[in-house]
């Protein structure tokens, strides 16, 4: 699997889901939060070898702009949205319609699903 950067930009936190609790932490690194959604939303990703005996979990591109909408909930106007400087580029041609919908289902989130409209109509998805 290739990574494919959706923001061209460096980012100030990063944002990890969990099993394990809700935690964050500072370092010289950087700002990182692990949050741990509802176990039946821990879905959508994929393994990658870091070493012979670690494995790292990666969400899909589609996952994660889910997650990251239903994470943060007050991303919730077309300014706020468009904010996120997703790269159009990457968005539209290696993003996948419908596995966002069919995971977007999931959630059972109206809330999710009128934030995932707006990122529909602000971006031309």
């Amino acid at each position: 699997m290739a990574y494919y950067g959706i923001i061209p930009e460096s980012v100030a936190q990063i944002t990890s889901t969990t099993t394990l609790k809700t935690t964050s932490f500072k370092n010289s690194f950087g700002e990182y939060r692990y949050q741990a959604p509802q176990k039946d939303l821990v879905f959508g990703y994929v393994v990658q070898p870091l070493t012979p005996h670690w494995n790292a979990f990666f969400a899909t591109p589609e996952k994660a702009l889910l997650d990251l909408l239903y994470l943060y909930p007050f991303y919730n106007t077309a300014a706020e949205i468009e904010d996120f400087r997703l790269d159009e580029a990457v968005i539209h041609s290696e993003f996948d319609t419908h596995k966002r919908e069919n995971m977007l289902q999931k959630f059972q989130s109206q809330s999710l699903e009128s934030r995932v409209k707006l990122m529909r109509e602000v971006y031309g998805l």
